[in-house]
């Protein structure tokens, strides 16, 4: 029988579904939190987000910063990524892009049969 510390299994999980840091201009850093690290409603917030992006006449723009809002370590963090972004939304789509792929979990990890 193997046995384990809760800390081993933070660490773990730490390691493996870590955040997104991101380096700003100015060398001050903003880290975006896993989406299974977030709180039941942010995750179900930024769900119904992703499923709005999709629909026509969606301000994008809007949709990825609240995104970001949402998954930022702080309030100040997610204002400081918008910021620094300056209203780019291909600068803005192609960071939430490489966020939601490197928070992505497979189909069936969390079910067995």
């Amino acid at each position: 029988m193997s046995t384990f510390t809760l800390d081993s299994i933070r660490e773990a999980a730490e390691a493996k579904y870590g955040s997104t840091d991101i380096e700003l201009p100015n060398g001050s850093e903003v880290r975006l939190v896993n989406v299974l690290k977030l709180k039941k409603d942010k995750r179900a917030a930024l769900i119904a987000l992703q499923d709005g992006m999709r629909e026509d006449g969606a301000d994008q723009e809007e949709m990825i910063n609240e995104a970001f809002r949402l998954v930022a370590a702080t309030p100040a963090q997610a204002e400081a990524l918008i910021e620094a972004i300056e209203g780019d939304l291909t600068v803005a789509a192609e960071l939430f892009q490489r966020y939601v792929k490197g928070t992505q979990v497979g189909e069936a990890s969390g079910s067995q049969g």
